[in-house]
């Protein structure tokens, strides 16, 4: 039996996709990066605000402020990458294939020249 979150999952829903407990485990350490470096960002970022408020003295509230918004930037980019890895994990667990990633390349059309001469949308004839 896998648990996801506080709900358990059915043996059979477990033995179609064997990679579940896996993914879940993954999951939850990303989530649980993300909280961690919201947390350690906040209070770097709380400090090193205090140090330069020596200089620049500023509200408290404003270094609050500063402090969580880019705490809160930086703790959604580290739960989003992590998340991106658990989901290529699950893909490559379900598939046996790694994701492709690469943004394909698109060719410009070839231009098409006509043989004769050119005729405008309103019928006339251009040379």
């Amino acid at each position: 039996m896998v648990n996801l979150g506080l709900t358990k999952v059915d043996d059979t829903l477990v033995a179609k996709h064997p990679g579940l407990q896996r993914y879940a485990a993954c999951q939850s350490h990303a989530f649980m990066k993300g909280v961690g470096s919201f947390i350690v960002g906040t209070g770097t970022l709380f400090f090193l605000q205090r140090a330069v408020q020596k200089r620049l003295p500023y509200p408290l509230q404003w270094n609050l402020l500063v402090s969580i918004l880019a705490s809160s930037v930086g703790s959604y980019a580290i739960t989003r990458w992590e998340t991106q890895k658990c989901t290529d994990l699950w893909v490559y667990l379900e598939t046996g294939s790694y994701p492709d990633r690469t943004t394909p390349e698109e060719e410009p059309p070839a231009p098409t020249d006509p043989a004769g001469p050119k005729v405008t949308v309103y019928g006339d004839v251009m040379e």
